[in-house]
């Protein structure tokens, strides 16, 4: 199976690419991050070169029956045939460096110097080219100007206007669109089926279309965070004993994820608020807005201290409360 949900436009285009039996070389899979491109690529690759191996794949979509020899070996990243570049973790590190450097594009040159093992076809997923630096983008420039025969490039790019024109002008784009609320909400019930009602509308308003953003709040409560954001705009917190406990809550070490959550969640919040007041108030808040954004954006990475920086957020949530003359900070 794919598991891919929502994308049957672009599904069908590219079914409809290969059909013709002039399938394009390059495809720049476009569109906002987490929307679920890079989910469509290997699905496209899985789908490709299992059709292309044999057995033939049977149904309109994507999706390869999981007894299907070819889908195992890709499910265990053993396909001779199949290449998926990606930032690599940094040594002793959870992160992930911050580029996909020249010498991982040299080191795709032997697949494509080599005759497919398994059938006519190979492909190679880029995730993200975005990420490419800058001698590697005109080492893979190279690659996508003369490429071997029966090699699909799955290029995921999250800023196409970004990249090098003369990548973009070798490829064929396929732009993929926010899925709606329905389809948000089957693939989270999908990967989070412990989510409650309130936790699976907290994280479809937070995903806004993008399932990858929102499975990244998964576990995380999101649905008490927006009440505790809801509580502050619109009661405000006269004592100032909410704002309190809630930076010591979130100051603490294992709070980390959820302090992160809570960065994140200010800024839409008060542009959610934003979109339905005019005149003075809606100036008010943009001016919150925009203080809340410069605030939340750099706190992480200046290590602004998280117990003050909530306090301080809390505070500006608080200016927006219909009556805040009695909340102070």
């Amino acid at each position: 199976m794919s598991g891919l949900v929502g994308h049957d436009v672009v599904i069908a285009a590219f079914r409809a690419g290969l059909a013709s039996g002039r399938m394009h070389h390059a495809w720049l899979l476009a569109g906002p991050q987490g929307v679920g491109k890079a989910s469509f690529a290997m699905a496209a690759a899985r789908y490709l070169l299992a059709d292309a191996a044999g057995p033939k794949v049977a149904g309109d979509g994507l999706d390869v029956p999981e007894e299907h020899p070819i889908a195992h070996l890709i499910d265990v990243g053993s396909h001779p045939d199949l290449r998926v570049l990606e930032r690599l973790s940094r040594p002793n590190s959870d992160e992930q460096a911050r580029n996909i450097n020249i010498e991982q594009v040299r080191a795709i040159a032997s697949l494509l110097g080599n005759t497919p093992f398994m059938s006519p076809w190979r492909a190679v997923i880029v995730d993200a080219l975005d990420d490419l630096e800058r001698n590697a983008a005109n080492a893979f420039l190279k690659m996508l100007e003369e490429p071997p025969p029966n090699t699909l490039f799955l290029l995921v790019s999250h800023a196409p206007g970004r990249l090098l024109p003369t990548i973009r002008s070798r490829c064929r784009i396929l732009r993929f669109a926010p899925l709606a609320e329905a389809e948000m909400a089957k693939v989270i019930r999908a990967t989070v089926p412990a989510a409650n009602d309130a936790e699976l509308a907290a994280l479809i308003r937070v995903g806004e279309g993008a399932p990858g953003r929102a499975l990244h709040y998964a576990g995380l409560d999101l649905a008490a965070i927006d009440r505790a954001l809801a509580s502050f705009t619109s009661d405000g917190d006269p004592t100032n004993a909410e704002r309190v406990r809630l930076a010591k809550a979130l100051a603490v070490k294992s709070a980390q994820p959820r302090y992160e959550a809570f960065l994140a969640r200010v800024p839409a919040h008060v542009a959610l608020l934003a979109r339905n007041r005019q005149g003075p108030s809606l100036a008010a808040a943009l001016g919150v807005w925009e203080k809340a954004r410069d605030l939340a954006g750099g706190a992480v990475r200046l290590s602004l201290d998280p117990q003050t920086t909530v306090f301080e957020l809390a505070g500006l949530l608080a200016t927006l409360a219909p009556d805040h003359s009695a909340s102070h900070g």
